[in-house]
């Protein structure tokens, strides 16, 4: 009974587009209790099944503008099912150990050696990009599954390579991204994604799958990318860390206003910051989310106000954010100012944004990143429409 009216809450909660907080404060308000008795834990309790909310349910109905009955009723069974993590996994078992093993014992010493290795290649995309990275980071990657398929390891050694596969699969994914590799991105993100499941780790699971359907967005499969990006969120489960769940929302808000739905997207970006405000000294999150702050999540939804063609919300966020960057990270420079360059032309400040194209451009040629050539055919494409001005002009000009 609890699980099936948690459920029904979070569909009528989604389709108002309502935070879970703003569901409590609402159900407070309508019962006339001070103090905020229900806040978004009791909510997020409630739609898991947790605990059932037998004395507010009228309160719930009410604030929903639904009745008690449509709380209570079953779920419909013709609705086809929401996909899952498992539905991602590759086909095949690349990482099968072999029957015969003949390589060396593995110990707890080589898989550090392993974190160190992945570690530093996570740091070198900060400053470098995919076409410097790519070759070292699958060279990695196949070093790391021979030594997991062919090594002797047991019990807890081999659960902790299957980890470091896994992160190493999310980095080495990301650079063949950003190589423009998409199909060895993709190859290399679902084996991760095993790695991560058979090792059970659910958030770096919902790390890697986030990643492929952030890739998937942005080429041209926004469909399946909202539906990997959401798989990713529900794999992750409601007990992962708060800087995790707020970088995999961040993806779902992507992912959906990539597909033109802009209400959940700008819903799962509330939601995005609600979970990253739970981080605090008392959580715990895994070393490979240290770049997941505040600063991001204002990333993001610049971007979304981008796109959705809103710049009076998208240029104050961009210059805050750019005005403390730091300019050694030159692609996502190059990519933020992109942002910029088109928000300020949707603003009807052509001048400013040929001037920041200019510098999209400059940053741009000085790295091997299919992700900031893209963003450059955006901008120019974007500033066609002002080609009689001057400064437009020129840059036009000279990038042709």
């Amino acid at each position: 009974m609890g699980s099936r009216i948690g459920a029904n809450i979070r569909r009528e909660r989604s389709r108002l587009g309502w935070s879970q907080e703003r569901l409590g404060r609402e159900v407070c308000r309508g019962a006339g209790s001070m103090g905020g008795p229900v806040g978004r834990q009791e909510v997020s309790r409630w739609e898991q099944g947790k605990r059932t909310p037998r004395q507010w349910l009228p309160f719930i109905a009410a604030a929903l503008g639904v009745s008690m009955e449509v709380l209570q009723e079953p779920q419909k069974p013709d609705q086809p099912p929401l996909p899952t993590l498992a539905d991602f996994l590759p086909d095949d078992g690349p990482l099968a150990p072999l029957s015969a093993r003949e390589g060396r014992r593995i110990g707890m010493g080589q898989v550090g050696d392993l974190r160190e290795r992945v570690h530093g290649l996570r740091l070198a995309d900060d400053v470098l990009a995919g076409g410097d990275l790519i070759r070292p980071a699958l060279r990695e990657l196949r070093a790391a599954v021979r030594l997991y398929k062919e090594g002797a390891h047991f019990g807890e050694v081999g659960c902790a390579l299957l980890r470091q596969i896994g992160e190493l699969a999310q980095i080495a994914g990301w650079i063949a991204s950003d190589a423009g590799q998409h199909a060895d991105a993709e190859r290399v993100y679902r084996l991760g994604i095993s790695a991560a499941t058979q090792a059970g780790d659910r958030t770096l699971a919902g790390n890697l799958a986030g990643s492929l359907a952030y890739q998937l967005s942005n080429t041209g499969e926004e469909v399946d990318g909202a539906r990997l990006a959401q798989a990713a969120l529900d794999g992750a489960g409601p007990d992962a860390p708060p800087k995790a769940r707020a970088l995999y929302l961040d993806r779902v808000a992507w992912a959906h206003i990539k597909a033109g739905e802009a209400q959940p997207a700008m819903r799962a970006l509330g939601e995005a910051g609600e979970a990253l405000a739970a981080d605090g000294a008392g959580t715990e999150s895994p070393a490979y989310l240290y770049w997941v702050d505040a600063g991001e999540l204002r990333v993001m939804e610049s971007r979304v106000y981008t796109e959705l063609r809103r710049p009076l919300r998208a240029v104050p966020l961009l210059r805050e954010v750019l005005s403390r960057y730091d300019t050694t990270h030159t692609r996502e420079l190059a990519l933020y100012l992109s942002w910029l360059a088109v928000a300020l032309a949707d603003a009807n400040e052509p001048e400013e944004a040929a001037a920041a194209a200019e510098r999209v451009i400059a940053l741009s040629e000085t790295v091997t990143s299919d992700r900031t050539a893209a963003r450059v055919r955006v901008v120019l494409e974007r500033l066609e429409g002002y080609r009689d001005v001057p400064e437009v002009r020129a840059v036009l000009d000279g990038a042709a």
